[in-house]
């Protein structure tokens, strides 16, 4: 009888031992994981490159001796005016890839795989999120390097320039966190992806990054340079020292604009507070 018992009797499941430390080797682990898959669709790297070398190309070719910076239509002012805004539209255009990788998990089933597993909750995401900082990093790298080759310049001494990079992937990592949500929230990985460009395209025009906020009507300077993605595109351009001194700060006299990398550190923050609180909630609520 004791025997039949013991035959009959329900597996026991592992849990996770909980705590920073266990949810910190989870998230290595699945971010390992990512890693890995990215190195065998090279493709997802390659076309991920393309589209900014084309912005900074057709921006800086097109449009360098036609917008007036400053009071000046020099190119070369243009150039180190442009830089920053491409720079952050990159990290944050990666938000859409995120989203769709997120949601073919969902689709593909795998996110029950990770389920089933001893693992935190929050892993699964945080590993996904780091794994797209790690791409959009060298997406970054390669972009600079393009950038210099076609005439951009810095001012300031190496450790503000590299500040002003870190500023940008803070961005773009607490991005991620909106892309992760969006991808829990729809059904298929187009969708994530439609989803995940939709409010970018009006978030990084209605901003500073491309052109002066001076020629745009007076309702949309305020909401331009409230705008988060003005504040780190102002705080890298001050690292990165390419500030126009004859250029006011702010047009409205709004905060961010005052104190940009301040302000960009606290958006950053901001949003992965509160959306990794709703992607966890999601992921949670969606995979059960």
């Amino acid at each position: 009888m004791s025997a039949i018992a013991k035959d009959n009797a329900p597996a026991l499941v592992p849990r996770p031992s909980g705590g920073v430390t266990q949810s910190v080797k989870d998230s290595l682990v699945v971010a390992k994981r990512n890693l890995i898959r990215m190195t065998r669709i090279p493709e997802m790297v390659i076309f991920g490159l393309i589209q900014p070398i084309m912005f900074v190309v057709l921006f800086t070719y097109v449009f360098g001796g036609s917008i007036s910076i400053g009071g000046s239509t020099d190119p070369q002012l243009y150039k180190e005016f442009l830089m920053a805004g491409i720079f952050a539209q990159t990290v944050t255009f990666a938000t859409a890839g995120a989203g769709a990788g997120i949601a073919d998990d969902m689709h593909k089933g795998l996110i029950d795989r990770f389920r089933s597993l001893p693992m935190a909750r929050g892993a699964v995401l945080t590993g996904r999120t780091l794994a797209d900082l790690v791409q959009t990093t060298l997406t970054l790298v390669v972009l600079a390097g393009v950038a210099l080759i076609v005439g951009w310049r810095t001012h300031e001494n190496i450790g503000k320039v590299l500040c002003g990079f870190l500023l940008l992937l803070l961005l773009g990592y607490a991005f991620s966190w909106i892309g992760a949500l969006i991808g829990l929230s729809v059904r298929t990985p187009e969708a994530a992806t439609s989803g995940g460009l939709i409010w970018l395209f009006p978030l990084t025009f209605i901003s500073n990054a491309f052109v002066p906020v001076t020629g745009m009507p007076t309702f949309l300077q305020h909401v331009a340079e409230w705008n988060p993605f003005s504040a780190t595109v102002a705080g890298a351009r001050e690292l990165f020292g390419n500030t126009m001194p004859n250029m006011p700060k702010s047009v409205t006299g709004a905060w961010p604009m005052e104190h940009p990398i301040l302000a960009s550190v606290i958006w950053s923050v901001l949003i992965i507070v509160v959306f990794r609180t709703l992607a966890v909630r999601k992921y949670r609520s969606a995979a059960v």
